[in-house]
């Protein structure tokens, strides 16, 4: 049977789609919300603990009647999203004297977790206006680090939970779907490293990476009580070479595809990108790989 596009793991045929076709036109006046926890109690499309997966049923539908497959009732009410109109950083005053000196007479670094604390907002501001990418709010878990030299900020990091699935990343640990959905939570995504325009210190780059993978999964278990075995991460080689990364002992997985997470269309649609990963214990594949 053909597929005709793949949504969160599921493979959705044309049967399917004839299935849901039939479905929206048996309860014609049943809301798009309420739809979607009817096709999950027709398909048993439920989580682990037992409750509906109707936000998936319903991304699920959403995708369809983008793509023409199928056509949903107009929508009755657009419900409130905050993160739409989440307010961007707001710039920051720091000292941006030029900082140039060698690692060694930098002195003492001290790297400072801020996520929740009153040093968030310069964090976050930082970012705004220093990164390519700008500021954005990180979804699942995550950490935010500020790495101080004295009382100036040199550095900042960023790490939120893993990308579900990444082929190069996936093939290299050479895990199944099923250990993949189990265990993805031990791997963690440095989405942001910034060290400011106005700071020249040589080798200072890969010597606060070092360092900082070191400490991430004492770090992580602090706050989610879980550590993290692999690190991983994407280099737009448009932009930068990844240098810092692969002197910090960073290997190189593979590239992407450049399609996105969200892809239906299965064309690119974005910058490839060089996807390196750091094994942050010595057994990661034996942790990673257990059931």
């Amino acid at each position: 049977m053909e597929v005709v596009l793949r949504y969160r793991g599921r493979a959705v045929t044309h049967a399917d789609v004839e299935f849901i076709r039939a479905l929206i036109a048996a309860h014609c006046g049943q809301s798009r919300l309420r739809l979607s926890k009817t096709l999950c109690m027709a398909w048993n499309w439920r989580q682990p603990n037992g409750q509906l997966r109707d936000m998936v049923a319903r991304g699920l539908m959403l995708a369809l009647h983008r793509s023409g497959y199928i056509e949903l009732p107009p929508v009755r009410q657009i419900p409130h999203n905050p993160l739409v109109a989440r307010r961007q950083p707001q710039p920051v005053q720091v000292d941006r004297t030029a900082l140039c000196t060698s690692l060694r007479e930098l002195g003492s670094l001290r790297f400072c977790q801020v996520r929740r604390t009153p040093d968030e907002g310069l964090f976050n501001g930082l970012l705004q206006q220093h990164h390519y990418l700008g500021y954005t709010q990180p979804v699942g878990e995550n950490l935010k680090f500020t790495v101080y030299a004295g009382l100036r900020p040199v550095a900042l990091f960023a790490w939120s939970s893993a990308a579900r699935h990444l082929g190069p990343r996936d093939r290299y640990l050479g895990w199944s779907p099923q250990l993949r959905r189990q265990n993805i939570g031990f791997l963690a995504y440095n989405t942001r490293y910034l060290i400011p325009p106005w700071v020249h210190v040589e080798h200072l780059a890969s010597h606060l990476l070092a360092r900082m993978t070191r400490m991430l999964p004492q770090e992580w278990e602090k706050v989610y009580h879980h550590p993290v075995y692999f690190a991983e991460t994407f280099v737009d080689t448009t932009r930068h070479r990844g240098t810092c990364y692969r002197a910090a002992n960073w290997v190189f997985l593979g590239r992407t595809q450049g399609r996105g997470k969200d892809d239906l269309t299965h064309k690119p649609n974005r910058t490839v990108k060089d996807v390196l990963g750091l094994p942050l214990v010595s057994d990661f594949r034996e942790r990673l790989l257990s059931a």
